[in-house]
């Protein structure tokens, strides 16, 4: 079940694909589209880390960016120190 707060996030997506996406230029440099990607990496990660890489993602989208298919990761991508203990 989504948290409400990824919730409105979801639906603030389907408002712009209805709404705001229809009367701008198809421009898109990634697969999948940054509205799906943001949907998949919050119903993944949750509100807050799926909303953080969606919004590394638009900073990775300018046209000196990359462009092709760039899934949302199946893990999150930040290591924590408890899962890589330093060595001794």
């Amino acid at each position: 079940m989504k948290s409400p707060v990824a919730a409105m996030m979801t639906f603030l997506v389907y408002v712009y694909r209805w709404l705001i996406s229809p009367i701008l230029p198809q421009h898109c440099r990634y697969l999948p589209t940054c509205s799906t990607y943001m949907i998949e990496a919050i119903e993944r990660f949750g509100a807050v880390r799926g909303g953080w890489l969606t919004v590394l993602r638009l900073a990775r989208c300018h046209p000196w960016g990359g462009q092709g298919y760039d899934p949302v990761p199946d893990r999150w991508p930040i290591s924590s120190a408890r899962e890589h203990p330093p060595i001794s």
